[in-house]
Parts: structure tokens; C-alpha cells; sequence
């Protein structure tokens, strides 16, 4: 009896060896089969998160960020331990003392799921596991993937230490609201850093990981609130919270910036505008969409945050202005249901129409609804605002009545004007603006079109645009180079040039000609039939080398036809406001910029623009009234003589040019006018001693803009509106003369050589190079002789001498300038 007790007893014990030895060998063999090709775990101590890119003003503000996901990294040593407290006990209270799995709450989660059948499979990953699954598996719910994630969890326990662990948890995790990492919770959820968290705010991020959509602070508030206080529950009982703060915590209402109880953070930054989408663009193409995304970058613009408001309320004035002389009421295009509008509920379906919020014209441009139409008013709900009526006197502008241009249920912008509501309507010309340092090529502001929110196309740098006159620079740059003077004489007549389109007959804008003329009154009155004879005796290959080589067109891009030589061939503003600063800087190549610098998430520098050495930076002190020493390393592309005489000429432009209406600063200037056929586009580009500016305005589409549109009229006063400003903070001084020549004082008109000490209105002092005497009385035609078959429209201009005074008093007379007449034929001008 007790052999067969004993066998019996010996039998099972055998058997639940064997048992066991199965399941040890059939586990193991599971572990073996599932642990060779796991990703590599190591790699987790090099982990760097993907992280916000932000770009900073030069005063280091934030003015904007860009990410995919809107992340920022906190080391674990920067994590405040009652946020580690708070996460560790929603997730894993036994986060300290587990090798990275928890066996009881892997058992407990088995458990449950065979009492429910299934039906309620709740989860017993630690945050190792969580771990592992965010970084190197996918996230099903398949026994697979549990196995891969012990097994990877176990690994990285050996490898990693437990805050490296909690670190690489707490940044990766998303928590709602595009936000992942506590870092960005806590300032998306609050507007607070970690370190200024509350107990109950700490548990209001942990309550996040296990649902974030199921937790929404509005839509959620009471299921969240009960998970937060369940938290807090677990931080008590793990001895994280003493009875009385747990008690104090629990009671405090559940608060969120998105229940509007803190500020956004999104209202301390500005609205995102041109100048930091147009960094984005580039910095795309330059470090990779990745990398600008996710690298968690340092950007420091060079933008100037007092004058970007100024050169964007410059451009919007003249585009408005334009477009109220139209008289024609187009609005947003936007419409609400005239129910809704009428109804209580106007101002949430206000809320959510897609018009432009970013307006600040004349004061603050908000959407607003009609919601009632009379004879001598319209009643509107204004976004933010409540209810206001624009009368009648308002829309004087406007062709027809109230009822013939607004309908109940119209979207419209409205702002305030002396004391009353005023309508505004986003203009349909558009145009683009640009700012630099001359020297440096840091650009200091730009604007790419009236409102970026209306339309995110960036007219400074993307829109390809002709720009008539404002090109004749270059061709009278390549002149000047090639031996010419600003006294030259060339003749301004009429020209016939075949081409395969047909007879081509270019005119100049007044539809007159004027005879034999000295180069500086040509680039002066933009005169277009000189421009061209110039073009012509200097030749289009060493024109178009001089427009690619100061970047107006790519290399080799620039077409060899004369009609190119008055700006017929397209470029951006950014691109001839860059070249401009060559000319202002005395000839140096400049590489135009927005950005100053960018340092990667570690605080390198991985670009900075200025390239220039400092020679006395290193020194601990210099001497009284003396700077560093900054050695330029600058490219020199045109001879600084040359490009005084040019700045020189230029200057005649605006003092009495074509832009001599419009452009009159405190300071010496200097630009050209530019306006195409039919004025399709108008342009003007000036610049100080310091800071060159450009505009054009055109329709997207371009079409004529009626007469009376020209770069002087329209550009010039947005130069001179930004300008002044500029001037007040930046200065200006008279451009530097280089060494190396002389003045010689000529009459404007006629070219003749003057003596000395001769002064008048027709009175000039050019510069010439030394030993390089100029010859008066030699006319270039450039080759062409004129039509036979052009009609003389009218003289001008006729055979009559001007009288000048010289320094003694005397008077002495100059000879007539030579004239033919005008005639009637296509061009640019």
C-alpha cells in the first residue's frame, strides 16, 4: 500500500516536472523564437526626439515654430519629480522596483479578459513596454506583440537606467492637442512650464496617455476630471501626497486654456506672416523638410519688428487705395446661411469661415456678418464685437446701394473710423515689398502680398514678374563699364527692328523723342529708345552677364533679345532688390538672407550668414572711439567708380526723375521706376547709404491697370512711407565717394563740359575716372537709323540756349540740345 502511495505521489510529481519542464522549454522556446529579430534596442540611448523648430526675432523673441509634432524635449534632470509621480502612478507604480515587466498586472489583465470573454481587454504594459511600443513596435493589441515587448523591455532595463527610461517616456508620449511630451502638454494645457505645475494639474497631464481624445478638457470635462482625481488618489496612496495637499488638490476645479480659464500660448506669438513662411520654404530646401520639422532648430531671423508692420502697412495703404478708386464692392466670397445669420448662433458660424484675421490697416479689419438691409444702413455681428451698422455715407465709394452689393448672410471685414463701423474688402491688386542692408544683405522686412491669411502666396519671392525701366540700371551698368560716361552722348530717335513676331516699333512713355542726350537725363526720364541704342553699341551677351552676374537672372538664363534690355524678361523682387544693394554698397556681391543663423537642438551653429572676420574681436578691449576692425571677404562684381556714377545717376531719378513726385526723403537716394506695357506692373527700387527697398504691384493675373498706373505714382509712395521710418532708425549719409577720379560739371541736357565754378539747374558734377579723359560731343545711335516711314507727331524741344550762372555771378549760355520729335509704337517703359 505505501509503494503504490508512494509510486502514485512519485507518478504526479513526474508529471508536473515534465509539466513544468514543458512550459519552461516551450516559453523559452517562444522567447528564442520572438527575440531574434527584434529591432535593436541600443539605439534608445542615442534617441533625439523629433522636436519643434523655432525661429526667433533679433531681439530673441519667438515669432513663430514649425512641427510635424509639436514636441519639446525636457532631459530628465529638468522634469519636476511630481510630474514623474504623477505619470508613474497612473501608469506603473511599480515603475522602480519591476525588471520591466509587472507579472501581476500582466496576470491580473489575463484575468480579467477571460471573465469578460474578451470583451474588455484592459492593459498590464509598464512604461518600459509603453517604451518599446511607441519607439520599436506597432501598437495592435496581438499576444505578439506583448511577448516582443517583454522581451525588449527586460533588454533595455540592463541597458538603460530608470530615468533614462522615464525620460524617453515623458518626451515621446502624446497627450492631446497635437502635443506630445509633458513639456508641450503642460504648455498647450496651461501655458505653463513644468516647474510651475500644481499637484492637480501634474495629474491632469497623467490622466492624458491612456485616451487623449476620450479625456477632452471641454467635451470631456467630467470624465476627466474623475480620471485626474483618480490620480490624484494613487499619488496619496503611494505616499507622493500628504492627506491634507491630496484633499486641497482634489478639490480644485479641472481648468484648461482650451476652457478659456489661461491664456494661449499661440496668442503670445504673432500671426504667422510672409517672412517666417518664406523662412520655412527655404530652410525646407536647404536642411530637408525633415530635419526643418523635426530637428528642433534655432532660427534668428533677421527680421526688424518695428519696421515689418510699417513695410506691410506701406504696401496694404497703396493696394487699398487703388482698389477703393475702382469703385467695386467684391467682399470675401464668403456667405453664411441668412437663418444662422439672423439667429443666435451667427457668431460660431462667424468663427468658423476661412477669411482674414491678420489685418491691422488703419486699426484691426474683423469678419462680420449681414444680418439686416435698409435704405440707409446695414445691421452686422461682428467677431467679437456684437452687433454694429455701417450708414450710408460709408459706401460712397461704391458703385449702387445697400441692396444692389449685400445680401443677409454676407461675410464682409469691418473697422472702426471715427467712432464708427467702416467697410473694408481685401483688395484684388496685389504686390510684394522687400527691405536689406546694403552691406550685409540681412533682410529687415517683406511682405508678399496684402494679407498672408487671404493668401499665403508669397509675391516677394515666387512671383515672376517683368520689370520694365526698373532693369535699365544693368544696361547702363554694363555701359559704364565698357568705357562709356554718364556724359556719353546717345541719340534718342526712333527705331525699326525686324523680328520673326513682326515689325517691332518701341517707343518711350511720353511718345516723344528727344534728340542727341547724355546718358544720365536717358536713365533719368527712363527714356526707352536710348536704352535700347545702348543696349546695342554695349551688346545683350555683356548685359546679360552683368544682370546674371548681380543675380537679377540665374546664370545663362537671361535671352539675348533687345526688348530684354527695357525688362521684358521676368524675375522676382527679391532678386532685383538684392542686386540694388550692389549697387548701393559700392559694388560688392551681397547674398540677400532672412536669416541670421541656426543652431541645431544642441546649440552648434549649423549656418550663420555673415561670413566676414572680425580682426579685433578677440581682444579684451580696444581703444577709446575705436571699433572692431571687420575684414570684408566679399566678392567684388563691379567697379566701385562705376557704381558711384550709376547711384550718382540714379539719384537724378528720384530729384528730379520719375519718381521725383513721390520720393523725397531727408536723406540722399537713389532708384529707378519701372512700369511694362499697358501697366501691367509697376515697380520701384531705392536705396540709401544703408538700406535699399523695393515694390511692385500688379494683379496676380496681370491685366492693365489703367492709366495713370506707374512705378513713381503707385511704388514711390510705399517706398517713401517705409523709407522714412527707416531713415529715422537707421540713418543715412551721403554714398561714399571712391578714390580714384574726379568731378567735371556738364549740362544735364546737352552733355556739354562746363567750367568749374558753373552752377544752375541744368548744372551736374559727374565723376570720371582719372587719367581717363572724357570726350564731349561724340553721339552713339547704337547702329540704328531711323524709320523713314515713323511719323513726326510734334517738335520739341526747339533750338533755344540755356543760360547758367556761375559761381562769380556771371552768366554764361550753354547750346540747345538736339530734338527730332515723337512717334507712336510699342514698348515697355
Amino acid at each position: 500500500m505505501f509503494r503504490f502511495i508512494l509510486s502514485f505521489f512519485g507518478g504526479i510529481f513526474t508529471a508536473l516536472t515534465m509539466g513544468l519542464l514543458a512550459i519552461a522549454l516551450s516559453i523559452g522556446a517562444i522567447f528564442y523564437i520572438y527575440g531574434r529579430d527584434l529591432p535593436s534596442h541600443e539605439s534608445l540611448a542615442q534617441y533625439t526626439p523629433p522636436t519643434i523648430s523655432r525661429i526667433y526675432s533679433g531681439q530673441g523673441q519667438i515669432i513663430d515654430e514649425f512641427a510635424q509634432e509639436r514636441r519639446l524635449f525636457a532631459p530628465a534632470d529638468t522634469i519636476p519629480d511630481l510630474v514623474k509621480q504623477a505619470f508613474i502612478s497612473a501608469e506603473d507604480k511599480n515603475f522602480y522596483t519591476h525588471d520591466g515587466y509587472d507579472l501581476r498586472g500582466i496576470a491580473a489583465a489575463a484575468i480579467e479578459a477571460v471573465r469578460t470573454r474578451g470583451r474588455d481587454v484592459r492593459g498590464a504594459s509598464t512604461i518600459t513596454q509603453q517604451v518599446m511600443k511607441n519607439f520599436l513596435l506597432s501598437g495592435d493589441r496581438q499576444i505578439e506583440r506583448k511577448i516582443k515587448e517583454i522581451i525588449l523591455a527586460s533588454r533595455i532595463e540592463e541597458t538603460l537606467s530608470k530615468e533614462k527610461i522615464l525620460e524617453l517616456y515623458l518626451n515621446e508620449i502624446f497627450l492631446g492637442q497635437n502635443s506630445y511630451g509633458v513639456a508641450a502638454a503642460s504648455q498647450t494645457y496651461f501655458n505653463k512650464t513644468l516647474g510651475e505645475l500644481a499637484p492637480h494639474e501634474a495629474a491632469f497631464l497623467a490622466s492624458l496617455p491612456k485616451a487623449p481624445s476620450d479625456y477632452h478638457p471641454v467635451r470631456r470635462k467630467d470624465r476627466l476630471l474623475a480620471r485626474r482625481n483618480y490620480v490624484l488618489k494613487e499619488m496619496h496612496d503611494n505616499g507622493y501626497l500628504t492627506t491634507e495637499v491630496y484633499e486641497s488638490e482634489r478639490a480644485q476645479p479641472l481648468r484648461s486654456v482650451q476652457n478659456g480659464d489661461f491664456e494661449s500660448f499661440k496668442d503670445e506669438l504673432p500671426p504667422r506672416d510672409y517672412f517666417t513662411d518664406e523662412i520655412r520654404r527655404q530652410l525646407s530646401e536647404n536642411f530637408g523638410e525633415g530635419e526643418f520639422f523635426s530637428g528642433g532648430l534655432t532660427v534668428r531671423a533677421t527680421i526688424d519688428q518695428e519696421m515689418q508692420p510699417i513695410a506691410a502697412n506701406s504696401l496694404r495703404q497703396e493696394l487699398e487705395n487703388y482698389d477703393r478708386a475702382r469703385s467695386t464692392w467684391r467682399g470675401t466670397g464668403k456667405k453664411i446661411d441668412p437663418e444662422v445669420a439672423t439667429g443666435d448662433g451667427w457668431e460660431t458660424a462667424l468663427n468658423a469661415v476661412p477669411v482674414a484675421r491678420d489685418i491691422d490697416l488703419n486699426g484691426q479689419w474683423y469678419p462680420a456678418v449681414v444680418r439686416e438691409i435698409g435704405d440707409q444702413r446695414i445691421v452686422l455681428g461682428i467677431e467679437g464685437q456684437g452687433i454694429g451698422e455701417v450708414t450710408r455715407d460709408d459706401i460712397k465709394w461704391i458703385k449702387g446701394d445697400f441692396a444692389a452689393n449685400f445680401k443677409v448672410g454676407d461675410v464682409v471685414h469691418v473697422r472702426q473710423r471715427d467712432g464708427a463701423w467702416s467697410l473694408r474688402q481685401v483688395p484684388a491688386v496685389q504686390g510684394g515689398f522687400v527691405a536689406m542692408d546694403v552691406n550685409t544683405g540681412r533682410v529687415i522686412a517683406m511682405q508678399g502680398g496684402f494679407s498672408y491669411q487671404n493668401s499665403v502666396f508669397n509675391r516677394a519671392t515666387q512671383a515672376k514678374r517683368q520689370p520694365g525701366s526698373s532693369f535699365k540700371p544693368f544696361v547702363y551698368a554694363a555701359a559704364l563699364d565698357s568705357g562709356y560716361t554718364p556724359a556719353t552722348i546717345i541719340v534718342d530717335a526712333p527705331i525699326e527692328i525686324n523680328t520673326p513676331q513682326g515689325l517691332w516699333r518701341p517707343k518711350n512713355a511720353s511718345n516723344q523723342y528727344y534728340g542727341p542726350t547724355p546718358m544720365r537725363t536717358g536713365i533719368e526720364r527712363s527714356r526707352n529708345l536710348m536704352t535700347i541704342r545702348l543696349a546695342q553699341e554695349v551688346g545683350m551677351d555683356t548685359v546679360a552677364d552683368y544682370a546674371e552676374r548681380f543675380g537679377v537672372y540665374e546664370k545663362g538664363q537671361m535671352g539675348k533679345f533687345l526688348a530684354n534690355s527695357l525688362g521684358s524678361q521676368e524675375t522676382t523682387l527679391y532678386q532685383m532688390v538684392s542686386a540694388y544693394a550692389m549697387f548701393a554698397n559700392g559694388g560688392e556681391r551681397v547674398k540677400p538672407t532672412l536669416v541670421d543663423r541656426v543652431q541645431d537642438r544642441y546649440g552648434k551653429t549649423v549656418y550663420r550668414h555673415d561670413e566676414r572676420q572680425c580682426a579685433d574681436c578677440q581682444l579684451a578691449s580696444l581703444d577709446p572711439g575705436y571699433g572692431p576692425r571687420i575684414t570684408s571677404n566679399r566678392e567684388r562684381i563691379m567697379d566701385p567708380i562705376t557704381a558711384y556714377q550709376l547711384t550718382s545717376m540714379m539719384r537724378g531719378v528720384v530729384e528730379r526723375g520719375t519718381a521725383s513726385r513721390t520720393v523725397n526723403l531727408p536723406v540722399p537716394t537713389a532708384g529707378k521706376t519701372g512700369t511694362t506695357n499697358d501697366s501691367k506692373d509697376v515697380w520701384f527700387v531705392g536705396f540709401t547709404s544703408n538700406i535699399v527697398a523695393g515694390c511692385y504691384i500688379g494683379y496676380d493675373t496681370p491685366r492693365n491697370m489703367g492709366r495713370g498706373a506707374s512705378g513713381g505714382g503707385m511704388c514711390g509712395p510705399v517706398f517713401q512711407r517705409f523709407m522714412l521710418e527707416a531713415t529715422k532708425k537707421y540713418g543715412g549719409g551721403e554714398f561714399e565717394v571712391p578714390p580714384g577720379g574726379h568731378f567735371i560739371k556738364i549740362d544735364r541736357f546737352t552733355g556739354a563740359r562746363l567750367s568749374d565754378d558753373a552752377s544752375g539747374d541744368t548744372v551736374v558734377a559727374e565723376y570720371f575716372r582719372d587719367g581717363e579723359e572724357p570726350l564731349f560731343g561724340i553721339m552713339f545711335d547704337g547702329g540704328f537709323a531711323m524709320g523713314a516711314d515713323l511719323p513726326l507727331v510734334e517738335e520739341v524741344g526747339r533750338a533755344t540756349g540755356r543760360t547758367v550762372t556761375t559761381s562769380t555771378g556771371a552768366k554764361a549760355t550753354v547750346g540747345p540740345k538736339a530734338n527730332f520729335g515723337t512717334l507712336s509704337s510699342g514698348g515697355l517703359y
